[in-house]
């Protein structure tokens, strides 16, 4: 790929860039949206994946074989219904750098973070606490939260909040150990995300689970921006959970099925749980009987039945990753989101400011954008970029982020997005 100091300004880089990009075939496996007859550039794959062409058929498939063999549909066909989420589990363990046994594709982000926290919070009254990030994404505080008041404590005090400490509002790895330090002894939970959501910085997952587990905590990660984003070696990292969305990265369509984690070494476990039928043990599952006995892994925390109709299109998105290669995927990320980064300072550095970290380990694909002036500068450039065909999206109070998606998004993408911002700098 190429590097920062190849890189030019002008239109005959960026093409020759996409003519000898190993993997601009995918983008023709995408739906591209249009604008007023012309085709988008999309940079909000961090909020919803485009569609991938393959997941039409994948659904219709599912609706004909419900047509022609109704219940039977279960237990014949190509991809049997009783075993459906099973056919996901490997790629999905793929993804997330897991084992098999350690993941999988259930309900929603909200509910599988409940889920988890009823087995791996578990306060006491010397050890209450959960740490999470003063920012953290709306969901997971109002979840954290909850929990906490349901154990009868006070979120005032045990909730502990990570303030961001570098100037763009990052948090830097050595804030976050000193918290898990001076904490520790009061902390039940650690509850961080893999990627930040409003600054696109990426955490050391393996070096927050050590520093936590050595105090005694359990640790939790939420992934919803980086999972098929980022490189995650979730069994190495040593966590003891994670849950993740599907819709964004993971192209798998809006409220998409989501995704859960939980370490092998609590494939069997006494924790507490909420427990369902479908998290009963597969061979015993149908003689209906009262005692309910978890499925060894992640698959014990299941509730109900696999959504075939939502599974499909994770099925399809998933092998698209698995034929890209996600090594071949994350270096193109990082020369996308470079060169954006380098046009950015070349061409609108007096308009815009990046407050996602500049070093490649420590973000994914998105770039967290700040206008320089009034506040309400970056919502008017937010609406011209809309107005002009680029889709970016707009996080309060003051935050425009870009994603590009190595999956369908090229380096001629990113320069219609800073030429755009430097005509309505122009035009001010």
């Amino acid at each position: 790929m190429t590097t920062a100091h190849r890189y030019e300004t002008g239109e005959e880089w960026a093409l020759a860039a996409d003519a000898a990009d190993p993997l601009a075939d995918f983008r023709a496996e995408f739906c591209m949206p249009q604008h007023e007859g012309r085709e988008i550039a999309y940079f909000c794959g961090n909020s919803l994946g485009l569609l991938p062409r393959a997941t039409r058929q994948a659904v219709n498939d599912e609706l004909d074989y419900w047509a022609e063999l109704a219940v039977e549909g279960h237990f014949r066909g190509r991809l049997p219904w009783l075993d459906y989420h099973e056919f996901v589990r490997d790629d999905l363990a793929a993804i997330v750098g897991a084992k098999p046994i350690e993941v999988v594709a259930m309900n929603s982000l909200s509910i599988n973070l409940h889920l988890l926290m009823v087995s791996f919070y578990r306060p006491t009254a010397e050890r209450p606490a959960i740490l999470i990030e003063k920012s953290a994404f709306p969901s997971d505080r109002y979840a954290v939260e909850a929990q906490v008041r349901f154990h009868g404590h006070d979120p005032a005090t045990a909730l502990i909040e990570l303030e961001p400490d570098q100037a763009n509002g990052t948090l830097s790895d050595a804030a976050i150990l000193r918290a898990i330090d001076e904490h520790g002894p009061r902390i039940a939970l650690v509850m961080l995300p893999g990627v930040q959501y409003l600054t696109g910085q990426a955490l050391d997952l393996k070096t927050i689970a050590s520093r936590a587990h050595a105090q005694g905590c359990m640790v939790g990660f939420d992934l919803a921006h980086a999972v098929g984003n980022i490189d995650l070696a979730l069994h190495d990292s040593d966590c003891d959970f994670a849950v993740w969305c599907s819709y964004k990265y993971l192209n798998s369509g809006p409220g998409a099925v989501a995704g859960a984690f939980v370490h092998e070494r609590h494939a069997r476990t006494d924790r507490p749980r909420f427990a369902g039928w479908w998290g009963h043990e597969k061979s015993t599952r149908f003689q209906m009987g009262p005692e309910f006995r978890p499925t060894p892994g992640a698959d014990g925390w299941q509730l109900s039945n696999p959504p075939i109709l939502a599974l499909a299109p994770l099925r399809i998105s998933l092998q698209v990753f698995q034929r890209a290669g996600f090594a071949r995927l994350r270096r193109k990320s990082q020369a996308l989101t470079g060169y954006l980064e380098w046009l950015i300072h070349e061409r609108v550095a007096d308009v815009l400011e990046i407050a996602t970290p500049t070093e490649p380990s420590r973000r994914g694909c998105q770039l967290s954008l700040r206008v320089k002036g009034p506040r309400e500068s970056g919502r008017q450039l937010f609406e011209h970029l809309q107005n002009d065909a680029i889709v970016v999206d707009w996080r309060e109070p003051d935050v425009i982020r870009a994603a590009p998606t190595p999956l369908y998004n090229r380096h001629m993408d990113c320069r219609r997005l800073v030429e755009s911002v430097a005509r309505w700098r122009d035009k001010r």
